[in-house]
């Protein structure tokens, strides 16, 4: 994903079709190599994204990243970690406070009950 941010705000200000910023035409544009035929949504792109990452497998990663944009990538990835930590909890009989903060190795936070 970062690798696709990177390269569209390159340093020498070249963007996607090789322009520079704003100065794109529809020749330069359609320049762009064609999108694949098969459409990928974001939640399949999120968990192939998620399983790369867990798998170290980094052109995995670079391929889910371009599946989507880059804000839908991370919605994706929010929302299946949403769920993940839900579904751990019920499991668990714990609350998803205390799921996230175990699977990121935090300590768990005793709350105060509310005053009366």
């Amino acid at each position: 994903m970062y690798n696709r941010i990177r390269s569209i705000f390159r340093p020498d200000g070249r963007g996607w079709g090789g322009t520079a910023a704003g100065a794109g035409t529809k020749e330069k544009q359609r320049e762009r190599p064609p999108k694949s035929r098969a459409t990928h949504n974001l939640f399949e792109a999120a968990a192939t994204y998620i399983s790369a990452s867990a798998a170290d497998d980094h052109d995995r990663m670079d391929e889910a990243a371009g599946w989507v944009s880059p804000e839908a990538l991370s919605f994706g990835v929010s929302e299946l970690a949403t769920r993940a930590v839900l579904n751990l909890a019920r499991e668990r009989g714990e609350s998803p406070d205390a799921v996230a903060r175990a699977l990121l190795d935090l300590p768990v936070v005793e709350r105060a009950a509310p005053e009366a």
